[in-house]
């Protein structure tokens, strides 16, 4: 047997740099909007300026920076909420999902293409277990991880990219299970020249009911997966 045989394959120089090349960006991204502000950019301020009533170059402008804002793992519900605010609530939402969406996309297909060989061997458990959450529904199972609130986007992109999970079905159930959160602060945002009692109670009960149904989702899941093993 050769000594490239015998070396761990996380040892192995290709899977060493996309590892290194992930981390890198990962953090040069975090430097770039802490040390220039950027992470300031989403603010009613900014928005004042840049944004609202700029037309057409004010909605791109802000689909791209709530894009980057989301892909680095920034709150998702602070785009849909500032997006509320801009557009108001119709066009907030459309344009706040299409920039998470935008996001998780982009995160995806970096893990897939640049560091699928350093995280699958780094964190294989989590990426066997999203593997075989996503095997048999994907579009039905990318809505519960989205509406579930103890998951982490950022981290089910990643992960998501890493395993064999098919693109389409899994960005249409993210679609799917980010538009609840997605309306109920955009909601909140736009609420703020509306209505505020109005819109808040709304918002409350809009995020409870969607929490719920996440939490169910998950409990029929994992009951359904129980009684598969069982049998």
């Amino acid at each position: 047997m050769t000594q490239a045989a015998l070396r761990p394959s996380i040892w192995r120089p290709r899977v060493l740099v996309r590892g290194i090349v992930l981390i890198v960006t990962l953090a040069a991204l975090g430097l770039l909007f802490e040390g220039l502000g950027l992470k300031h950019l989403l603010e009613q301020g900014w928005i004042d300026e840049h944004i609202r009533g700029q037309g057409l170059t004010g909605e791109a402008l802000f689909v791209v920076v709530g894009a980057l804002f989301t892909a680095v793992g920034l709150p998702r519900q602070v785009v849909a909420f500032l997006a509320g605010y801009a557009f108001g609530i119709v066009i907030g939402t459309g344009l706040a999902l299409l920039a998470t969406v935008t996001g998780a996309v982009g995160v995806f297909f970096y893990a897939r293409f640049m560091a699928r060989s350093f995280l699958a061997r780094k964190f294989p458990d989590k990426v066997s277990k999203l593997d075989s959450f996503l095997a048999d529904n994907t579009l039905g199972m990318a809505l519960v991880l989205r509406l579930a609130p103890f998951t982490h986007n950022l981290t089910t992109n990643l992960v998501a990219g890493v395993s064999g999970v098919r693109p389409l079905p899994f960005f249409a159930g993210s679609a799917l299970g980010y538009l609840p959160q997605t309306i109920v602060f955009a909601l909140l945002g736009g609420g703020i020249e509306l209505d505020p009692v109005i819109s808040t109670a709304v918002s409350v009960v809009l995020f409870a009911v969607s929490t719920v149904l996440g939490l169910l989702l998950w409990r029929r899941y994992r009951k359904d997966r129980d009684e598969g093993d069982v049998s």
